[in-house]
């Protein structure tokens, strides 16, 4: 027998394969609502009569079942396309040229100061993007800033559940040009969603996001949280970092407030981060979708105690496209943007060393879903595959091994969202 649509969809949730990023409601909110479930996880849950027609188009523009980089039509001919960084047009050294937004955004605040630019400059009427949930304080929730104090008002990251999508219908009802900041995933959905919605080209007129290692698992913040003598449901606030390089991980309760080092929360390398299974087979953290991707630029992937007493921030920004190239000039030009120099592939390479070893093992890890019968993303104009054929024989192996494994003792899956 045939699954039923709702068995269709759970499969993408059980299987460990949504992000969470809320645009399946946003298609079709009659039929499925993401929300926190008994997991802890924001996930799709039926609340109505779902047919397979819809069904199948989630599926067309769900980031966990579908990735591709950059359309062919934005990547300009003289665009140079790195095997691992993707389309690069220019990759700068940079920080926000308000020493507050540096200060208080992550990193360096480049992305911030992009999004305040451009809303006062009138390129955009709005910027869609992301804030610290009024509901849950470890997650995150989609906001529309019209001014360039809303912007700051949502500066820096989330690393928590975060439904980016699910207004996107009311961003496009507006009929106005935006911009949009969102996670690399948060961007494959929306290019996905382009083939289906002719405003979503026409709108978004800017594409922007961080370089994302990933988010943390709901029981890995409530454990951090706990750790500091706090219950998860006694907090009213949680700043993950910013208001430095990276800024302390900050937990409000009520009129208490303690701050730990942001290594205390995902600890000293990258083998302690507490991430979900997409994270772990993501095929595209460098947001090769975007107009422009802003990194950290920590030697070696991560900062160390010491420097990040007195480190002001610096991002690296890729420009992949002919308009984020600009943009980025017009930002310096303006003051919005201090640009200190041209950096190259070599040197991101060393900032994300993470990235470049996913990039190569992604392919891999999604052969072997695919050999256990798990749906496989498709991906396009990511090279995953090319990458993965230049994978020694033993990585090869062991990533494939693990991948199986994983799944054949549950840690690749979802209960039934209830």
């Amino acid at each position: 027998m045939s699954p039923s649509p709702t068995e269709r969809l759970n499969a993408i949730v059980e299987q460990g394969l949504c992000i969470g990023c809320g645009l399946c409601e946003a298609l079709a909110p009659q039929s499925i609502t993401v929300r926190k479930t008994t997991t802890g996880f924001e996930v799709p849950v039926v609340i109505g009569e779902l047919h397979d027609t819809t069904v199948d188009l989630i599926y067309d523009v769900c980031p966990g079942t579908r990735i591709e980089g950059l359309p062919d039509r934005l990547v300009a001919d003289d665009t140079v396309v790195d095997a691992v960084w993707g389309p690069v047009r220019r990759i700068v050294r940079a920080w926000a040229g308000n020493p507050d937004v540096r200060h208080i955004g992550s990193t360096g605040g480049v992305l911030t100061a992009l999004a305040q630019f451009l809303v006062a400059s009138g390129r955009v009427e709005f910027v869609l993007h992301v804030k610290a949930s009024t509901t849950e304080p470890s997650f995150g929730e989609p906001t529309m800033s019209f001014t360039e104090a809303e912007v700051l008002a949502g500066a820096g990251s989330r690393y928590g559940p975060t439904a980016t999508l699910r207004t996107i219908t009311d961003a496009l009802d507006r009929n106005q040009p935006f911009a949009f900041i969102g996670k690399p995933c948060d961007l494959a959905a929306l290019r996905n969603h382009a083939r289906h919605d002719d405003r979503v080209d026409d709108l978004v007129r800017f594409w922007l996001t961080p370089v994302c290692g990933g988010f943390g698992e709901p029981g890995f913040t409530d454990d951090f949280i706990r750790s500091v003598g706090i219950e998860p449901d006694e907090v009213t606030a949680l700043r993950y970092r910013g208001y430095g390089c990276p800024g302390p991980t900050r937990i409000e309760a009520g009129d208490r407030v303690e701050e730990r080092h942001y290594l205390d929360y995902w600890g000293d390398d990258d083998s302690s981060w507490g991430l979900p299974w997409r994270c772990k087979i993501c095929p595209d953290g460098i947001g090769e979708a975007a107009d422009i991707a802003v990194s950290d630029t920590w030697p070696g992937g991560s900062p160390t105690r010491e420097e990040s007493e007195t480190d002001r921030g610096v991002n690296a920004a890729i420009a992949r496209t002919v308009a984020g190239q600009e943009l980025l000039a017009a930002a310096e030009a303006a003051g919005a943007l201090t640009i200190e120099r041209d950096v190259t592939v070599d040197d991101m390479s060393d900032y994300q060393p993470h990235q470049v070893r996913k990039k190569h093992t992604a392919g891999l890890r999604h052969e072997a879903m695919a050999n256990a019968g798990r749906i496989r993303p498709q991906t396009a104009r990511l090279r995953i595959d090319e990458l993965a054929a230049t994978v020694p024989v033993d990585i090869r192996t062991s990533q494939i091994e693990g991948t199986r494994t994983r799944i054949e003792t549950g840690k690749a899956s979802l209960p039934t969202p209830e």
